[in-house]
């Protein structure tokens, strides 16, 4: 086994031993992706790298090792279109040494340059033989992906699953959580209004989405708003009446 073999034996053991020992942490999903990025972009020298997560029906662009803050998070690929979706729909890697664009799979992004990169390997990321998402390397001249290198960064899409997929649920609980409170939050301002004001639900929801809008805040800031202003008063009163 060549030198540089055995250095990348020892990072894929380093990185593993990692996933493992952090498991139980419940670390955020952009954490978690990053850290898959830098390991893969490290053990398999890439110019690009991408993470896509399934949320629905649509793989999501999460993470790049090129800076992409305009389109990460936004970035939509319907599973089984592009070569992407392929390998999403049926769970095997694909390996394109030169010219991965003239693919008969291949969808081109305006928004993204890389993909007139010549060389293209793309992996699923399974847990439980259930896809999580994809991850995509890219050379920007023509590359042949050695077996080993298809089998490692394979081996990784399945290792690294179970903690994708810990991460989005747990932050896509948090998501659901901040949702309910916003919802109370916008109510009891909602209440405030509607007791004060003497006007209908109906008029007290649009009376806040009107604020929303012309001072450029979230519904839930403005019904924050209300309430401090309301707890404010109570404070005064209760001052006042001592």
């Amino acid at each position: 086994m060549h030198l540089e073999e055995l250095t990348r034996h020892g990072e894929a053991i380093g990185f593993l031993h990692s996933i493992g020992r952090r498991m139980a942490a419940a670390d955020p999903l952009n954490e978690v992706l990053a850290r898959i990025v830098d390991f893969v972009a490290a053990v398999v020298k890439c110019d690009s790298c991408f993470v896509y997560v399934l949320e629905g029906k649509n793989l999501i662009l999460r993470a790049s090792k090129n800076p992409h803050p305009e389109i990460v998070g936004r970035l939509k690929l319907p599973v089984g279109q592009g070569i992407t979706g392929w390998v999403a729909e049926h769970r095997e890697p694909v390996a394109v040494g030169a010219e991965a664009f003239k693919d008969s799979r291949f969808q081109s992004f305006n928004e993204l340059p890389e993909d007139r990169y010549e060389a293209f390997l793309s992996v699923p990321i399974l847990c439980r033989n259930k896809l999580v998402g994809v991850i995509n390397l890219q050379h920007r001249r023509a590359h042949t992906h050695s077996e080993p290198e298809i089998q490692l960064i394979s081996t990784i899409g399945f290792l690294v699953g179970a903690e994708v997929e810990m991460a989005r649920l747990e932050e896509e609980n948090s998501q659901l959580s901040e949702e309910l409170e916003s919802r109370k939050i916008v109510e009891r301002g909602k209440g405030i209004l509607m007791r004060d004001l003497r006007i209908t639900e109906e008029q007290a929801y649009l009376m806040l989405q009107k604020q929303s809008r012309q001072r450029r805040l979230s519904m839930r800031e403005v019904a924050e708003a209300i309430i401090l202003s309301e707890e404010v008063r109570r404070a005064q009163a209760k001052g006042a009446s001592a």
